[in-house]
């Protein structure tokens, strides 16, 4: 089947601004939400066995496989119901944003295809969180779906740091209820000032009161985790992890894109995340020390450069517990997540049965 996607749909996907793909991807998969035979078809083809291969367990949630899709994809929550259909084990929206926005000006998202890499300044583009959890109440809830549910939450591009606590509580007071686990993003480089969140004393405050808001809830408390930048320092990451530590977060998510420019990309002038294959290394890296750091005990969702099944298994080896893809998928097709699932959990039951 991948023939079938490098051979005809690929080179006209390819021949369209990327953004216009983008926008037929998502298209095409809320489309096939809607066709509920098919979908349930192809979901039935691609599912993996339970008898022989066992689902990962992480923070308190159960994932059929540990491929998931990464936040930027559907980020307005139009096409998530059929990801289960193209063979992920769980999806993450967004990210939204308290505010409606349009994002930053087009052309914001530019592929190269020799690197499998991708450059985006998108800026957050979304219809904003009333929007986006209405949309949801509209949708399979929380304990009705094939597969977990993250929600990816951002700042508005308009509010200031300093009132970036109550803009992510806005958004959290909105969406918690429709998800099955909550990110905390405060690593994107296409919103201004938005990394400086991951800074020690911001990062306290913000986290502090996301988190005291989520045990308010009782019983309908989230997993919540962090999503940070693979530019850190190692220090960086260890403040960070204190700051987990300190306020109890379920997980931990590495890694965003990088403002990096490695090898071939040093003289391309297009600002904005990369990701894409030069971003397995550094991100592998950080997984790693994460690991280690936390002797294992925190969750880790790796992403970041997975473009083949060795790059998910480099994440599983370094002690990640579910990968993450997107930039991937745009050159590998949408059979992709099945096959990466497959080798993902054979690498586990071998793992296991050694």
């Amino acid at each position: 089947m991948g023939a079938i996607y490098d051979s005809l749909v690929k080179p006209i996907l390819f021949r369209m601004d990327p953004e216009e793909a983008h926008e037929h991807g998502v298209d095409a998969l809320a489309w096939l939400g809607r066709a509920g035979p098919l979908c349930r078809i192809l979901e039935a083809l691609n599912r993996l066995d339970p008898a022989v291969h066992r689902p990962v367990k992480a923070f308190g949630l159960e994932f059929p496989n540990a491929v998931g899709l990464a936040a930027g994809f559907d980020k307005n929550a139009r096409a998530w119901p059929a990801a289960a259909a193209l063979g992920f084990g769980h999806v993450e929206i967004g990210t939204v944003t308290a505010l409606p926005q349009p994002g930053n000006p087009q052309p914001r998202l530019f592929r190269y295809p020799e690197q499998k890499a991708v450059i985006n300044r998108m800026g957050f583009n979304n219809e904003g969180s009333e929007a986006v959890a209405a949309r949801l109440a509209s949708q399979p809830a929380v304990g009705r779906r094939r597969i977990p549910l993250g929600v990816n939450l951002g700042k508005s591009k308009v509010t200031p740091n300093e009132e970036a606590t109550q803009d992510y509580l806005t958004s959290f007071g909105r969406l918690a209820d429709h998800a099955d686990y909550v990110v905390v993003n405060v690593s994107s480089p296409n919103t201004p000032g938005l990394r400086a969140l991951q800074d020690e004393k911001p990062l306290r405050e913000l986290l502090g009161a996301l988190s005291a808001a989520n045990r308010a809830r009782g019983d309908g408390r989230r997993p919540l985790l962090l999503k940070i930048a693979p530019d850190l320092s190692w220090p960086q990451i260890d403040a960070a992890l204190g700051v987990i530590a300190e306020f109890a977060l379920d997980g931990i998510i590495a890694t965003n894109t990088t403002l990096a420019r490695p090898g071939p990309f040093a003289d391309v002038g297009q600002t904005g995340g990369l990701s894409g294959a030069p971003l397995l290394r550094r991100s592998t890296q950080i997984v790693s020390y994460i690991s280690r750091r936390t002797e294992g005990r925190l969750p880790i969702i790796a992403a970041g450069g997975i473009t083949d099944e060795a790059g998910a298994g480099e994440k599983l080896d370094a002690g990640a517990t579910l990968v993450q893809v997107y930039t991937g998928m745009i050159y590998e097709g949408p059979f992709f997540p099945a096959r990466l699932a497959r080798a993902c959990a054979e690498r586990q039951r071998q793992a296991i049965n050694w």
